[in-house]
């Protein structure tokens, strides 16, 4: 039953790679701020390996959750489907891309006007005095890929009359499944 379930997961994140109005495009992403304080945000899965399940999103290097991921690379993922009242907490490591070739290529994938987003002259989070005043940067640009390696997978699925929760670790060998109370 456990490999049923892994291959469900699987396909559900895939289909959220692939569908735009699949829950799973989007994931709530936790880090841990500087003050030891969890900070939520979503973000938009923008690439799947089902074989590691490496995941990757997209965001501007100047932003708080870059800082976190450098003082703390340890972070979870949150999903859930509401029709099928399947919820995924992910933890992994976030690893950010270095490789000059393989951002212009993911910079080259934004779409349209979405590649203003990381071009602002001030850093996300910075105080405005009206959105009208943001200013963009017309030869530069804080685009960055961060890569989550999972090491652990909690599957629920919340169903009368018992609900079934599975946790999947990473091995040397594969992943492990080990049944839990929901």
């Amino acid at each position: 039953m456990a490999d049923q379930i892994w291959n469900e997961l699987v396909q559900e994140l895939r289909e959220g790679l692939q569908d735009p109005s699949h829950p799973f495009r989007l994931a709530t992403l936790a880090t841990l701020g500087l003050e030891r304080l969890p900070r939520l945000r979503t973000v938009r899965i923008r690439e799947f390996d089902p074989g590691s399940l490496r995941m990757a999103f997209y965001t501007d290097s100047r932003s708080k959750k870059i800082l976190h991921i450098k003082e703390n690379n340890k972070v979870s993922l949150l999903l859930y489907h509401p029709e099928k009242l399947v919820q995924l907490r992910i933890e992994g490591l976030a690893l950010r891309e270095r490789d000059p070739e393989v951002l212009h290529d993911h910079w080259m994938r934004v779409e349209g006007n979405a590649q203003q987003n990381y071009t602002t002259a001030s850093a996300p989070g910075t105080e405005i005095k009206s959105p009208e005043q943001i200013e963009y940067l017309e030869q530069e640009q804080y685009f960055t890929l961060v890569y989550i390696l999972p090491f652990k997978v909690e599957y629920l699925k919340l169903h009368r009359p018992h609900h079934l929760r599975v946790r999947f670790s990473k091995t040397d060998n594969g992943w492990k499944s080990t049944y839990l109370v929901p």
